[in-house]
């Protein structure tokens, strides 16, 4: 196997996108993606059944035309890495099963990682300068998607990540979810209120900020129980009782209003808390990913608090944001190049691998 610079294809099927990425080293050549939200959006959210079938249908040709557009075979493969945690448990086991029977038709080894952390190996993927970049010393990474709002900070991608804060219920692409069928804007949320809020007033309304409170957030020196936590199901139900009061009252729903200041009171939080965060426990470089990292407004204002605190942030580009196949294959790049074991074919998906798991060892 060539450890310096690995051939490694990516499988990423944990929610209802069917992504296959090929990468060499640090060189991205192929990021091949499937989306089945087309099915779910009459049901306005995933619906975990047809995601798996959709998956099922979708694998062997976006394999197929992801090794076309890599200009590889299989044969050529050092090691496969597949997406085993979190996620969707249905979806989570296609990807799974088809990772293994490739491992197993072909030899190659196998790497089980977590979709988390995948996340933050997309940042190492060469730049339009053509270099790798390398990790900071002092690295965290913003994750915020449909199931996952978390602030960690990275001393080693490939065997060392601290949760520093995360959502106690809803996340923040899920409460964009929410709140847009509130006001009937449709599925996805997030695009749907991003669009809508920019013809709105964000200080029209002041939706509350959840866990802001000095009992939750305590001080540098003695913490608060949810000092980096987020919170947004109060928000999601302040938008529901907000719109029945102009119902009840007969007249008609600012939508756009409520769509900028339920968008402002959400990246306000992730933005202020983020950078909280990284100031006290010294971290100078920030990586934003997940699907929710497209949001303009939260990239603007996490953007401008960041420079304001001496923080580099730095953004994948918007197709690596979402779930895809490229950054599974990145961190399991960076698990071949640091020697670490392949995870075998005994494991079972996880989904709710602690992001603190890298990988599954053998």
């Amino acid at each position: 196997m060539n450890h310096a610079q690995p051939l490694v294809l990516g499988i990423e099927s944990s929610c209802d996108e069917t992504g296959v990425g090929i990468v060499r080293g640090t060189t991205l050549l192929t990021n091949t993606v499937s989306s089945s939200m087309d099915e779910h959006v009459r049901f306005g959210g995933v619906i975990p059944e047809i995601a798996s079938r959709a998956h099922l249908d979708a694998f062997v040709p976006t394999l197929e035309q992801a090794l076309s557009e890599a200009g590889v075979t299989l044969d050529e493969v050092d090691a496969i890495a597949v997406t085993s945690g979190p996620g969707l448990a249905g979806a989570l086991m296609v990807g799974v099963c088809a990772a293994k029977a490739l491992a197993v038709a072909t030899g190659k080894p196998l790497y089980a990682i977590n979709h988390l952390v995948a996340h933050v190996g997309v940042g190492l993927l060469d730049g339009k300068d053509g270099q790798a970049p390398e990790l900071p010393d002092n690295l965290g990474a913003l994750l915020v998607s449909g199931g996952h709002t978390e602030i960690l900070k990275i001393n080693s991608i490939t065997d060392d990540v601290v949760l520093l804060g995360s959502t106690i219920d809803d996340a923040a692409g899920e409460a964009y979810d929410k709140v847009a069928r509130i006001l009937g804007l449709g599925y996805p949320g997030g695009p749907a209120i991003d669009r809508m809020a920019r013809t709105g007033n964000a200080k029209a309304i002041r939706f509350p900020r959840g866990l802001s409170q000095p009992k939750y957030m305590g001080t540098a020196d003695d913490p608060g129980p949810h000092r980096y936590d987020w919170s947004f199901s109060g928000l999601k139900t302040a938008v529901a009782r907000c719109v029945e009061q102009f119902e009840a009252r007969g007249q008609e729903v600012p939508v756009a209003d409520i769509a900028a200041a339920f968008q402002e009171a959400v990246v306000d939080i992730i933005s202020s808390k983020a950078v909280l965060a990284c100031r006290e426990h010294g971290i100078k470089d920030v990586l934003m990913g997940g699907g929710v990292a497209a949001n303009s407004r939260l990239r603007e204002l996490t953007g401008q608090r960041c420079a304001s605190a001496g923080i580099r942030l730095h953004v994948p580009p918007l197709d690596l944001c979402t779930d895809n196949g490229a950054m599974v294959a990145a961190l399991g790049a960076q698990l071949v190049m640091a020697g670490v074991a392949p995870s075998g074919i005994g494991f079972a998906p996880d989904s709710s691998m602690p992001v603190t798991s890298v990988s599954l060892s053998a």
